[in-house]
């Protein structure tokens, strides 16, 4: 009789088959879920690495001695990052032809006047001199700041975009010269000067004053958003919260377990 009891009570104390199978199964989810949250977490150290570097390269660029527009072309042709390079170019503006690309600046709304620069050899860089009011996008509104002759300008190079940046942002509109992102080959075209005779890149003006005040220059954003530290640290808190909720969940069905409830 002792011994049929205590055979009872040991098959009491083992794990049931379903039991061992739940274990198992949440031991493995666990793994795989600990797996990517700690990958995501890394991830975004490595971005967080890449960032701090191309903002210290950005800082660096825009406080280095202007490069000659030959430089510039020359590091675009052999796939040298241009981007916020300084650069000095002397050209003659043809302010008939000017682009509007809208923007906001300081809180308000209107343009950044993208007006092409014609160099020596008859190609025309476009320059994006400033920002306008919305109500100021008619040249004829600010004669003043329309240069005339020969102008040196100091400001950054910015590479041309290949692509719409997103699905959100609204299709320019040619017609009503509106541009809502920065597409040269529509600037040009809009503007009648052929692809041939176009810079591959921007310039963005600095903030040497023009007369009447209008353009406004140096209106180059360089808010790069860096978050990715806040991200990692959530992940890996993430993962080390899911540690605990398993090993407590486990702890207890390993008790459960072993006094047979």
């Amino acid at each position: 009789m002792h011994v049929r009891v205590r055979s009872i009570v040991a098959d009491a104390r083992k794990p049931a088959p379903g039991g061992r199978r739940r274990f198992l199964t949440t031991l493995v989810l666990a793994g795989l879920a600990f797996a990517v949250l700690i990958g995501l977490g890394t991830w975004q150290m490595q971005r967080l690495e890449w960032k701090e570097g191309l903002i210290a390269a950005i800082a660096e660029r825009r406080a280095a001695p202007p490069l000659s527009l030959g430089e510039i072309e020359a590091m675009a042709e052999e796939g040298t990052d241009i981007d916020y390079r300084a650069v000095g170019i002397t050209g003659v503006f043809d302010h008939g032809r000017e682009r509007h690309f809208f923007a906001t600046h300081q809180g308000r709304t209107g343009y950044y006047v993208f007006t092409p620069l014609m160099l020596r050899d008859a190609r025309a860089l476009f320059v994006n001199r400033g920002f306008v009011p919305f109500e100021k996008k008619d040249a004829s509104t600010r004669p003043e700041g329309q240069l005339s002759g020969t102008v040196t300008i100091t400001g950054l190079a910015r590479p041309k975009l290949a692509e719409k940046p997103s699905s959100l942002v609204p299709d320019n509109d040619i017609a009503k010269n509106i541009f809502y992102w920065k597409d040269l080959d529509a600037m040009a075209t809009s503007a009648g000067i052929t692809a041939d005779h176009v810079l591959p890149f921007f310039v963005d003006a600095d903030a040497s004053q023009n007369p009447g005040g209008l353009p406004i220059g140096g209106v180059t954003q360089f808010d790069l958003p860096n978050n990715h530290l806040q991200y990692a640290l959530t992940w890996y808190g993430l993962a080390a919260a899911l540690v605990g909720v398993t090993g407590a969940f486990l702890y207890r069905q390993n008790r459960g377990s072993r006094t047979g409830h």
